[in-house]
């Protein structure tokens, strides 16, 4: 065939149907006359050009958004991923409850024993600053495999019951392993369908983790008077199911499919975009202050209790307990309600409860108000998740709450730390003050973030 020849194409009649069918007009054996084309040096002239990788998408084009049993392995990796978080409510909450005997068994002063607090806040930086190369690199399967090793080597080490400094350092690896798993199943998770729900029950499991820590070290150090590093067995324990299972879950998710999935930049500007971005900004804010709020509060009500209440050892912990069972049936069943009427409103009114709920706490004695605290409190950390998932384009979500968890990583770390350094000045009492003001501040950042442009999910 020659470059200027005429090609005929015969038509075929598609019949419309019912009412709809019509006659074509024109016959079937009719030719449709193409308008000479010449062909370019070294091309061929009947060579077919794909040009669907130089044409914009159409603007009815809408994001499919994976489910958490779709395809069925999802669900395999929806499970470590409760898991993980299940032993990141474990590492956080413990401390709290070993704090008067680490005190006593290292001979610390409050401002020597918030050095615990302090030290994941490195590690979290550290995370944030390689979660979306390990990504690129990686992909989630990376994630799983050094959040797990970072938690096992950590607890093992703890489980010998080292010097204080050893115990320091070493919780850095325990904050890097926490960062990389929490931005990394935040983001995977965030952009789920129904990610309200899906969220609310990957939190809900940080909070039960965080629950059941408190009790099951307290019943080994109080009733059955074990040291308190038997309790990192336990945690040794759960880190090596945690590595097998989630690495395991994420295998297939390499750097390749990482990267093909998101279609991003490369990871420094993608990073940098993301950090320098408001919502990015606001959001980190908000987190900061939020987990330096819940991990203040679950991390010193012990202490608290117990030199300003004068409560038991054993009520003590089991105030502490109270707390992250509310966050966790609170962060399981209000994640419906919040996916039906939306985070704006419900996050909202949950703060407002909140704050008068720790109000109260302050005010009277009251183990219900605690309980009632966390049932509230505990929807606000992945109803911010989703809003911020919501709000930024899906190849900076790794990055964005990379950077976000760790700033609030910087809340988990420093507002104990602050607490427990005036504690030392002041007493212990100033832990509820501190974290009244704190609701106020997420209040005020919460009607700060932008509306949501509704989206097809």
């Amino acid at each position: 065939m020659s470059a200027t020849e005429t090609v005929t194409i015969p038509q075929q009649i598609v019949a419309a149907p019912g009412p709809f069918r019509t006659k074509n007009p024109y016959a079937a054996s009719e030719a449709v006359e193409l308008s000479p084309v010449k062909s370019g040096r070294g091309r061929r002239s009947h060579e077919e050009l794909d040009v669907r990788d130089e044409l914009p998408p159409p603007s009815t084009a809408v994001e499919v958004l994976e489910r958490w049993n779709l395809p069925r392995r999802n669900m395999y990796a929806i499970f470590g991923t409760y898991l993980s978080f299940f032993i990141l409510g474990m590492n956080d909450a413990s401390p709290g409850a070993l704090i008067p005997y680490l005190e006593r068994y290292y001979d610390l002063s409050y401002t020597v024993v918030s050095l615990i607090f302090l030290s994941p806040c490195v590690g979290y930086s550290l995370a944030a600053a390689l979660n979306n190369s390990i990504h690129r690199m990686f992909g989630q399967r990376g994630i799983a495999f050094i959040a797990g090793m970072c938690h096992l080597i950590t607890y093992l080490t703890f489980s010998l019951h080292p010097p204080w400094p050893v115990i320091v350092v070493f919780f850095i690896f325990a904050g890097f392993g926490n960062g990389l798993a929490d931005a990394g199943w935040c983001a995977w998770t965030g952009n789920m369908v129904s990610a309200n729900k899906v969220q609310g029950f990957l939190q809900s499991f940080y909070s039960l983790g965080a629950t059941i820590s408190p009790l099951i070290a307290t019943e080994l150090v109080v009733n059955r008077k074990k040291p308190w590093y038997t309790w990192y067995y336990v945690m040794t324990a759960f880190a090596g199911l945690e590595l097998i299972v989630c690495t395991a879950a994420f295998w297939h998710k390499n750097g390749a499919k990482y990267r093909a999935e998101t279609k991003q930049e490369t990871a420094g500007s993608t990073t940098w975009n993301a950090v320098k971005n408001k919502v990015t900004l606001l959001c980190g804010a908000f987190f900061l202050i939020y987990v330096g709020a819940e991990v203040a509060l679950g991390g010193w009500i012990v202490t608290f209790m117990l030199r300003v209440r004068n409560a038991t050892p054993y009520a003590s912990g089991i105030s502490a307990t109270g707390f992250w069972a509310g966050m966790t049936v609170g962060r399981a069943l209000l994640g419906f309600i919040t996916e039906r009427y939306g985070e704006r409103v419900c996050i909202s009114i949950y703060l407002a409860i909140a704050l008068a709920l720790e109000l109260i706490f302050w005010l009277v004695v009251s183990a219900v108000a605690v309980a009632l605290l966390g049932f509230f409190f505990g929807p606000v950390f992945p109803g911010g998740v989703v809003m911020c998932a919501k709000l930024l384009p899906k190849h900076m979500h790794v990055s964005a709450l990379g950077a976000a968890t760790a700033v609030a990583g910087v809340g988990g770390a420093g507002v104990p730390f602050a607490v427990g350094a005036i504690a030392q000045q002041k007493g212990v009492w100033v832990l509820q003050p501190i974290v009244l003001s704190l609701v106020v501040i997420l209040i005020l950042l919460w009607l700060a973030l932008p509306r949501v442009k509704k989206r097809d999910a």
